[in-house]
Order: C-alpha cells, then sequence, then structure tokens
C-alpha cells in the first residue's frame, strides 16, 4: 500500500477518524481486524458515545474504495471518493487503520448486489465461517444457486441469502425510501455512523438515499444545499427537513408523511418516527429539500 494508491476497505465497517491520534481505548475494538463493531458499541456508556464527536468523522463498508494521501505508522491518511463533502474536493478525509484496508481490489464481476437487510449474516461454503455485514454493503457476485449468490470478499467467498440483497438499486419513490427509514426504527445511534449497527442523522440520511441510487454528500450542512426547495405546507414522504443554527445545518431528518418524520436523533436516542410539530428543536427548522426524481415538479 503507498500514498497516491486505490485501496480498499478489508473489515466489515472501518471507522474514519479525525486524526491517528483520536482513538480512546474504549475505541480498541472498533480498531482491529476482525472489527468487534457490535462490542464497541454496546460498551459505551453515554459520556462515552458523547466522546465520539471531535473524533470520529464517518465510516465505511467492507469493500469501499479510498484514495491513500499518506500513511504513518500503522495508519493510513484517506479520502473517500463516494462520500462527497467540502471538506476536500477528492471525498471524505479520515484516518483508517492500516490492518482494516487491502491493497487487493475487489472481484471483477458482472454483476454485484447490495444489502439490503439492516444487517445480514454471510457464511462459508461449508457454514463452518459467518460474518455479519451492513446494510448498503456492496458484493461482487461470483455464483447463484436457487437462494442464495456466491461473493467475494476480500480474501474469500461467502454466501448470502438473496431475501437479505438486491441487484439493483432500490426504487427512488417515497414509499420506497420511508420502507427502508422505518427498517432501523430503533436502532442505536452512533456518531459518525454510517452502517446498520449504528447511524447518525446524515450517515442514516447518507446511506438509505444511496441504497436507492441517490448519491448526496456525507454531511447534514452539504446535504441541506442539493434538490429543491420545498415549503413545509408542501412535504411529500421522502423530502429531507433541516434544522439550523447560526446559517449551518446540524441535523437532518426524514419526512415520512402524517406529519411525521424519521431520524437518526443524538447519543442516548434510538433512530426514532415523531411529529415534526413535537420535534424538541422545532425552533431550528430551517427548511425543506426534495431530492428524489419521482417527486420533483
Amino acid at each position: 500500500m503507498k500514498a497516491g494508491a486505490l485501496a480498499y476497505v478489508a473489515v466489515r465497517v472501518a471507522t474514519g477518524w479525525h486524526s491517528w491520534a483520536s482513538p480512546r481505548s474504549i475505541d480498541v475494538p472498533a480498531l482491529e481486524n476482525p472489527v468487534r463493531i457490535e462490542a464497541w458499541i454496546a460498551g459505551m456508556t453515554l459520556a462515552a458515545q458523547n466522546g465520539l464527536i471531535g473524533r470520529v468523522d464517518t465510516q465505511l463498508l467492507l469493500g469501499d474504495s479510498v484514495k491513500v494521501l499518506a500513511l504513518q505508522g500503522q495508519w493510513a491518511k484517506v479520502v473517500v471518493p463516494a462520500q462527497k463533502t467540502p471538506l476536500d474536493s477528492r471525498g471524505y478525509p479520515v484516518w483508517i487503520p492500516l490492518r482494516q484496508l487491502t491493497a487487493i481490489p475487489p472481484k471483477n464481476a458482472i454483476r454485484s448486489v447490495i444489502v439490503v437487510k439492516p444487517t445480514t449474516v454471510l457464511r462459508s461454503p461449508t457454514g463452518a465461517k459467518t460474518l455479519r455485514v451492513s446494510f448498503g454493503t456492496a458484493l461482487p457476485v461470483l455464483g447463484e444457486a436457487a437462494k442464495t449468490y456466491d461473493v467475494a470478499i476480500p480474501g474469500g467467498l461467502m454466501v448470502v441469502d438473496k431475501s437479505a440483497v438486491s441487484l439493483r438499486a432500490l426504487p427512488q419513490t417515497g414509499a420506497s425510501i420511508i420502507a427502508t427509514a422505518r427498517s432501523f426504527l430503533g436502532l442505536k445511534y452512533l456518531w459518525g455512523g454510517t452502517s446498520g449497527f449504528g447511524y447518525d442523522c446524515s450517515g442514516l440520511v447518507y446511506s438509505i438515499f444511496k441504497a436507492h441510487g441517490i448519491l448526496l454528500p456525507r454531511d447534514s450542512d452539504p446535504q441541506s444545499r442539493v434538490g429543491q426547495a420545498v415549503s413545509r405546507a408542501n412535504l411529500q414522504p421522502g423530502d429531507l427537513v433541516f434544522f439550523s443554527s447560526g446559517g449551518s445545518a446540524y441535523h437532518v431528518a426524514i419526512y415520512a408523511g402524517q406529519g411525521l418524520v424519521i431520524d437518526s436523533p443524538s447519543p442516548g436516542y434510538p433512530a426514532e418516527q415523531v411529529p415534526l410539530s413535537t420535534f424538541p428543536i422545532i425552533g431550528d427548522y430551517s427548511g425543506a429539500r426534495r431530492v428524489l426524481p419521482a417527486t420533483m415538479p
């Protein structure tokens, strides 16, 4: 692996850190290969969750590509091309442990599938090994049986149930967006999270819309500047509603219809569906954007 080259995520979820010095002792499970993402999230107190602010910037999924900018000890400074941000025109800039990356690209395949369940289990052909991966994970298809696909992951071949994946992006309709969003209700919040193991507000929006074939910026403020502005009186399911302070959007939710919104609110609170009128920060409501082609005027 070298600066200027592409690398690929070799673990289920790689956390992108603000610097190589950002992790704490409690964050060790998130730095390993294999990564222990569930244990990391479950082991954090509310104070530890809040402590991720300023330490974690985003996350990546198995097989995602990054461009390596620099190497420092056991860390790589990278940009994530698929995560748009005004911070860097090349992609989201973060630090990732070298052990969670590989220089070997995913296998070439005519087809690939994306995971459309919050999480799903991949199995080795013999069933002796399993790997739980996130919603949105893209997997090259190497073979097919009646109810399963053979898929490639870094270092091997696994099997996934057809019922957990899709061969194409999900429909770009409000109903489909809301159905996907509702599948995450009750999921624990994670600052910087972009996986089915835990999301922050903009990570939930980014990941859902990406699975529906719409690539939004990673964070809420740049998300608030795409699509078309829509009045509160004309909100439709799938519209994005924003909350701002000092001219910058710090929170985003998805309008679900009938006056309801779905969001991943803050550390200590799970993803929820609540009335927009009773939103705790309704005084900071700053507008809405429509990004679904099917609902554009």
